[in-house]
């Protein structure tokens, strides 16, 4: 694991909220010249701490659609059976993230779609396919409240 100071870490709350911040604005925002913070940079992404930059995109802008998080159980709980199904999930591109729980249920998954049919549509086809699917929970979203990034303050004595 790689070592952050301050520094690296206001890096990284800058760069995900901003990531189309210019190098030389990100230096100066950081109080280092320009290759220093360049430096620095580099060495986040080549650790995997910078996955990657995107855009956020205001869907509602776009189309009408419906976002929808959904707890599932599988029948066993076998290797096999959470590798097939994380295949499964990972085939969908409407299931925009998934994450494996421990406790009383087994995944929670995040689906945007089109519609309630569509999302219809996607469930009925983890049931009939050799998923593993045993039982499954909606919950669809009303009203975003917040989606911001990860507090990375609460790393700063690490």
């Amino acid at each position: 694991m790689l070592k952050l100071d301050a520094r690296d870490l206001k890096i990284l709350s800058i760069l995900q909220t901003e990531g189309r911040i210019s190098k030389s604005e990100l230096a100066k925002r950081v109080n280092l010249s320009n290759t220093p913070c360049w430096e620095r940079l580099q060495r986040l992404e080549a650790a995997g701490i910078v996955r990657g930059y995107g855009a956020r995109i205001a869907l509602e802008a776009l189309a009408e659609h419906v976002t929808i998080f959904v707890t599932a159980e599988l029948e066993n709980h076998r290797s096999g059976d959470f590798s097939r199904f994380e295949d499964a999930v990972s085939g969908e591109p409407e299931i925009v993230a998934c994450w494996a729980l421990g406790g009383g249920l087994d995944y929670l998954f995040q689906v945007v779609t089109r519609s309630v049919g569509t999302y219809q549509l996607l469930i009925d086809r983890l049931l009939t396919g050799d998923t593993g699917l045993k039982r499954y929970f909606t919950y669809i979203v009303t009203k975003e409240v917040k989606n911001g990034g990860v507090p990375l303050e609460i790393f700063k004595s690490l």
